[in-house]
């Protein structure tokens, strides 16, 4: 679109008059005491969750109904229900008394899980908007994943569409791409915890090495392709990791949780939370280790995340935050396909490492300048690195021979704000939402390849002096500057159909200045030629995206949805400044553009099935990915660059079944079934490789199907859930014949069934499960670096168990 038809559009939508909805409010309290109650969820028996009460008890929400029954839920307290007229509903006054009776988990779950089930993003929610777009709510807190290794084919198994790589038992690191986006470190979704970014770079090197505890999750958010307007520009969208809120009502919680599982796996979660007059705590550690289901796969890992808040008014809060994580991995290295078949779980790598480091900052001011306006302000930062240790050759099945080992370090530091405003308005006496928005982000990133030890222990210490010949070396100097400014605005055709259009601006400068060392040799080793390459670059962009949403709700449970944005994807550094014995950089690769569209219906069927059916289109421009050339001596070799323009587009669907309403169980009964299909197709409309038009675009599983039955009675719960996944091409001349690394060749197809049970008694909670089921050997992964490269497999039949105490 134009800027030239948007402003057409925009005076088009201002000139038609807009729907006035009536306004319900009131105050929340215990019974006993009329303290103030914070935290609980006000929901619309029919609909699902309008509003959470302030630190005050205050709730307040619009709707269209003439009459509603209300739901007033907090585990502390009785649950309440309550009729209302809409049009006299302000100011209510809600007592909310002890729970006098033991009621079972269950019962609670039902209003939280099932019967009132929160899967999608109102339309406003304090400053942003998500009218017309495609969210899904993963709601952790009531999830029957494995949480203690964050099992992400299970947490994200109502999800439509996702491709998930599964190569270690513990979660350590989210591989998560969808619609025919690498999944590789969740690289083309904008990662966010609490609404700020944790990725290394979100430019230069999205790759996000940090994943946030499940443990510690009370949500997790996932918005598609428009997501480009408010968060970024990429592909894939956001993802946004909710951590839990501090508990309004005590001053001190304690959870504590213990696992033990497969080869040798311990993982700890202990938390504390409380709120005490106008302070507010929330804060755990995590430690995990094991030995891994592969030789050589060891692992340890520290997290520790703490939260605090100050309320200095009902309408002016500050919260801080600090992350921080460490672990060290060994890695067993990646496999051929020969390899693959004749033992799965074999290594030959004992010398690989991997080792993170990171530390997350973020201080976030919000005010409340009236009951229409809102503001926030997010400072946020990070300093962390990564170093990757290990014995690297094309040639993955050669016996490693214990000379020095290449070494990979990274060190990311960046801060930067995002700042924004959402203002209800009225437009001809009729209400409306506006939101305005802005990023500045700056980033110093080094990173330095060079030879490290020829020892076996994780020793990151770059021995440049002892190896001068060696080959692969270089040292770069990687700053870049971001500036962003975003909007948009709804605008009500009626009381049912709305539309979001939207803006952003990027200004986009990267840099690298450093050199490559290009040493060759001779067949016995002496050096021919030695030869410093200096490499200094400075590239700036600018550029505006545009997007809009539309939504028609004919009745409270049905939506109509659809909306198009453009997307754009830089050049990471990755790409440019990494030397890689299984794989070359053209060095004319460029940005990627393009654009995505979503149209579907969703919604809640009286409560006895929530369903999400869509189409979506994904329009790529200059995609980068691999294709095989020939190099001089007849090598055939993968090369990384614009490949060509692309389309992928498919049908992606959720319904989640509530068979205890659909039959009319007991009370003490919980069932649900659900099932999560994906079917995409996609090809390449244009190249100028040959070879590459009409083909197949790399991880596009034709069907990607998650199913499963969740059910309970009184106090115990259980899960059985079912996964399979068609094959997949990793390279655009969709090669099916191996290579000698692994790294190019097809992902076959697979299926995994897990299970997983749960009983609650009083402050105790077990907790235990089997993953792959079937003992399935498969792979969803061929990498193209570390951990390989190489094929990486994934994990053969687990168990684990988890006592959970909370007091």
């Amino acid at each position: 679109m134009k800027l030239k038809d948007y402003k057409l559009f925009l005076m088009l939508v201002l000139s038609v008059s807009l729907y006035a909805q009536n306004k319900v409010s009131g105050v929340v309290s215990y019974s006993k005491n009329n303290k103030a109650l914070a935290a609980v969820n006000v929901y619309d028996k029919d609909a699902g969750l309008l509003a959470v009460t302030d630190a005050s008890g205050k709730f307040e929400f619009d709707t269209s109904k003439e009459t509603m029954t209300l739901i007033f839920f907090s585990s502390e307290y009785e649950i309440k229900e309550l009729e209302i007229t809409t049009n006299s509903a302000q100011n209510l006054k809600i007592n909310l008394k002890d729970l006098t009776t033991e009621l079972s988990e269950v019962i609670i779950n039902a209003h939280r899980r099932r019967a009132f089930e929160l899967s999608r993003l109102k339309d406003v929610e304090e400053t942003a908007i998500y009218a017309g777009k495609k969210t899904e709510v993963v709601l952790v807190e009531q999830s029957m994943a494995n949480l203690a290794s964050n099992n992400a084919r299970q947490i994200y198994s109502q999800v439509a569409g996702l491709n998930i790589y599964q190569n270690d038992d513990a979660g350590l690191q989210l591989n998560v791409g969808g619609r025919g986006l690498d999944p590789n470190r969740t690289a083309n979704f904008n990662t966010r915890q609490n609404g700020y970014d944790i990725s290394a770079d979100v430019l230069g090197y999205p790759e996000s090495y940090y994943t946030p505890a499940a443990e510690g999750l009370s949500e997790i958010q996932v918005i598609r392709g428009a997501a480009s307007l408010q968060y970024g520009t990429q592909f894939g969208g956001l993802i946004n990791f909710k951590m839990k809120s501090p508990n309004p009502n005590k001053p001190l919680e304690v959870i504590t949780r213990n696992t033990l599982g497969s080869f040798g796996l311990y993982t700890n979660f202990t938390s504390l939370s409380g709120t005490k007059n106008k302070w507010s705590y929330y804060s755990y550690f995590n430690y995990k280790k094991g030995d891994g289901f592969r030789p050589n796969s060891e692992f340890e890992s520290k997290n520790i995340f703490a939260h605090l808040g100050y309320q200095f008014t009902e309408k002016t809060s500050l919260e801080g935050e600090v992350t921080y994580l460490n672990y060290l991995a060994q890695q067993g290295g990646g496999l051929t396909d020969d390899m693959f078949n004749q033992d799965p779980y074999q290594s030959n790598r004992a010398r690989n490492w991997f080792e993170v480091d990171w530390l997350l900052y973020n201080l976030k001011f919000a005010h409340e300048f009236s009951k229409n306006t809102n503001f926030t302000f997010n400072f946020f930062g990070l300093n962390a690195s990564r170093k990757a240790l290990g014995f690297r050759t094309n040639r993955v099945n050669q016996v490693d021979p214990g000379t020095e080992r290449d070494l990979i370090k990274g060190d990311f530091n960046n801060f930067g704000f995002e700042t924004r405003l959402l203002s209800k308005y009225k437009l001809y006496n009729k209400d409306a939402t506006f939101l305005i928005g802005a990023k500045f982000y700056k980033a110093d990133n080094y990173q330095k390849q060079g030879p490290g030890s020829n020892g076996s222990d994780a020793d990151f210490s770059f021995r440049a002096d002892e190896f001068p010949t060696y080959t692969n070396q270089s040292e770069f100097d990687l700053p870049n500057l971001n500036v962003a400014v975003f909007g948009e605005n709804i605008f009500y055709l009626s009381d049912k159909f709305s539309v979001t259009p939207g803006f952003r601006f990027e200004y986009i400068k990267t840099q690298s200045d450093g050199f490559f060392r290009e040493i060759r040799t001779d067949a016995a080793g002496n050096v021919i030629f030695n030869e410093v390459r200096d490499s200094n670059e400075n590239e700036e962009r600018s550029f505006v995206l545009l997007g809009v949403g539309l939504s028609y709700k004919p009745n409270a449970s049905i939506e109509f949805y659809g909306n198009v944005s453009q997307n754009y994807r830089s050049v990471t550094f990755s790409d440019i400044a990494i030397n890689n014995p299984a794989f070359a950089i053209n060095p004319n690769i460029t940005d990627e553009k393009g654009f995505t569209t979503d149209l579907g219906i969703r919604g809640n069927f009286k409560r006895f099935v929530s369903y999400d059916l869509g189409l979506f289109g994904l329009f790529y421009n200059r995609r980068i990915g691999f294709v095989q050339e020939v190099f001089e001596g007849n090598r055939i070799k993968s090369v990384r660059g614009n490949v060509g323009d692309a389309v992928m587009y498919g049908v992606e669907s959720l319904f989640d079944f509530n068979l205890k309403r659909i039959f009319n169980l007991n009370n003490n009964i919980q069932l649900n079934y659900f099932v999560n299909t994906s079917i995409i197709n996609s090809e390449y409309t244009s190249s100028e490789q040959p070879g590459i038009k009409g083909n197949k675009v790399e991880f596009v599983p034709d069907l990607n199907l998650k199913t499963g039955l969740n059910g309970g009675y009184k106090n115990f719960q259980a899960s059985i859930q079912y996964t399979y996944l068609g094959k997949q091409f990793t390279d655009a001349t969709n090669s099916t014949a191996a290579s000698l690394s692994g790294v190019i060749g097809e992902i076959p197809s697979y299926d995994i069934l897990d299970i997983s049970a749960s009983y609650r008694y009083k402050m105790f909670k077990l907790e235990a499960g089997v993953n792959n089921v079937l003992d399935n050997a498969y792979f969803t992964r061929r990498a193209t670096g570390y951990p390989g490269p190489g094929i990486i497999p994934s994990a053969p039949r687990n168990w684990y168990t988890t006592l959970q105490i909370k007091f």
